[in-house]
């Protein structure tokens, strides 16, 4: 076995508890994604496996140790390349045996690995990283290069167990094709968490974890899905038989309740007209007082454990079942020449971007993906686009100013701003108070989240933020930018902004490098940067 884990219970610093009493069994060359919603601890576990944190409770073995390749690589910034490699005891011994230190504590670390900077130099260069040095700091890359850093190290060292925390972040395509690539071919057991759903498809197991525990599903994503898509309509077609349920007996208790007091009104009549004692009344009508009580106790009884056992199915639905993103759509005719480029380019330190100026128009209607490296220019030319940079040389003409640009880092909302505050900056003054609260419920902002920072909010709360915003604004953009919408966006946050581009009536303009993102999006121009 590869990995185990029995009864693994897990709290965060601050003592709230993050999961308990955890099964699982991975065996050697297995391949599993583990999913799960937002804040549900897969990344705690994977560092749990990893032995980067130690579990509150219960036992945890790996048949030899972990690379783990982290999801936020800033907390790294002070390392140099070698130790982020974990290379750097053994560069030191290199170095100094071969200027002469005779040491057996160097040889013994060395442990006859002579090609170490050799073969440190080939893993750099085939992840596109030969470049840099092992003795450079990590504080000096991008995001990118530092994913690519950690993924270089699998060449590197060969691990036999490898944790992968949203490996794809920040890689351009070409990079991702590298993960993928990598993915199918190694026989190292795997465990992925990621939003990349085309890298979640080639993992031929799929593990949920939720706050019952893990779940093994014996498939991909796209089984996994399927899977759960059966028991959410399992789950709604109980819950509507239970309602069902719930209002017959609600019918059948009133219905017998009045029943019941057309009687004891005949009752009475024909007591009175066969004289019977007012003793004997008080009798009759005690009788009949009990009676009805214990009638309805027990259809009382009964509607409440219907009631109680409809609220549980209502909380086992999954929280996104209640959000329908919708886009204010623009009202332009397709076809409509929206802006147009011609011979356009940007000069960097007196050096053109690009090696051939570019030429393209944006027509009302169309989905356009802008298609490139790290580095090739795709969110320089989204700028040229929105105005905020000018081309140098080449001439551009715009038809419309109403545009939105959705940046990677949201800048519209403001950090330190409240929920409902940022809300109301976008109320022309159409709406009222309730009406735009009303609104940010519909997004899933309850009164709990509307004094929030947005700053305090995750990737797919700010989007949904955003696209509320939008709405409340009532004002539909003419063309959409988005630049790498789905980066550290679950894959629940990911269906619900591709639910409401698909249904969007307008222009969109893309960068993204999630090939699944891409086709679903149903692009129709592609404009391509890549040198």
């Amino acid at each position: 076995m590869s990995i185990i884990l029995k009864q693994i219970s897990y709290i965060h610093p601050d003592q709230v508890p993050c999961f308990e009493n955890l099964h699982l069994t991975v065996n050697t060359g297995d391949k599993l994604a583990l999913t799960g919603r937002n804040g549900s601890g897969k990344s705690t576990l994977l560092q749990l496996i990893a032995g980067i944190l130690k579990p509150a409770a219960g036992e945890l073995f790996t048949s030899s140790p972990a690379w783990y390749i982290p999801q936020h690589t800033g907390q790294y910034n002070g390392l140099t390349v070698a130790q982020a490699l974990s290379i750097d005891r053994k560069l030191t011994a290199f170095y100094k045996i071969l200027e002469g230190d005779p040491s057996l504590a160097l040889y013994e670390t060395l442990n006859d690995d002579w090609t170490i900077e050799e073969r440190a130099q080939e893993a750099l260069e085939a992840w596109g990283l030969g470049h840099i040095r092992p003795a450079g700091s990590l504080q000096q890359l991008s995001g990118g290069e530092k994913s690519r850093l950690f993924l270089s190290a699998l060449q590197l060292h060969k691990p036999e167990i490898i944790l992968m925390d949203e490996p794809t972040n920040h890689l351009d395509l070409e990079s991702r094709e590298m993960v993928y690539r990598f993915v199918r071919s190694t026989s190292a057991t795997l465990v992925v968490v990621s939003h990349d759903v085309t890298l979640l498809r080639l993992l031929p197991q799929t593990v949920e974890l939720t706050e019952k525990g893990l779940t093994l599903y014996g498939g991909n994503f796209d089984f996994y899905k399927t899977e759960k898509e059966k028991q959410e309509q399992a789950l709604l077609d109980t819950l509507e038989e239970q309602a069902k349920t719930l209002r017959q007996a609600r019918k059948t208790a009133r219905e017998t309740a009045e029943r019941r007091n057309r009687l004891d009104a005949r009752g009475k009549k024909r007591s009175e007209k066969k004289g019977i004692s007012r003793m004997g009344m008080n009798t009759l009508r005690d009788k009949a007082e009990k009676s009805t009580t214990r009638l309805k106790d027990i259809h009382e009884t009964k509607i409440e454990e219907l009631s109680h056992s409809l609220k549980d199915l209502y909380d086992k639905l999954p929280e996104n079942r209640s959000l329908k993103v919708m886009l204010p759509s623009s009202t332009l005719p397709t076809g409509k020449v929206l802006f147009s480029a011609s011979g356009v380019n940007i000069q960097f330190n007196k050096q053109p971007l690009w090696e051939q100026p570019i030429n393209f128009k944006v027509l009302s209607g169309e989905r356009i993906w802008l298609k490139g490296r790290n580095g090739s220019g795709k969110t320089t030319l989204l700028k040229i686009i929105t105005g905020e940079l000018t081309p140098t040389p080449g001439t551009v003409s715009r038809h419309t100013a109403n545009l939105v640009y959705i940046d990677q880092e949201y800048s519209l909302l403001q950090p330190g701003r409240p929920v409902y505050e940022q809300a109301e900056q976008f109320n022309t003054g159409q709406l009222e108070e309730h009406e735009v609260k009303t609104l940010l419920a519909r997004f899933l902002f309850t009164k709990e989240d509307w004094d929030r920072p947005c700053g305090r909010l995750s990737g797919g709360e700010k989007m949904r933020l955003l696209f509320c915003c939008l709405l409340i604004g009532n004002t539909p953009p003419d063309i959409l930018l988005l630049d790498e919408p789905t980066n550290n966006l679950d894959i629940t946050s990911t269906e619900i902004i591709l639910t409401a581009l698909k249904e969007y009536r307008g222009t969109l303009v893309i960068i993204s490098h999630d090939p699944y993102f891409i086709e679903e999006t149903g692009v129709t121009q592609i404009i391509d940067l890549t040198p």
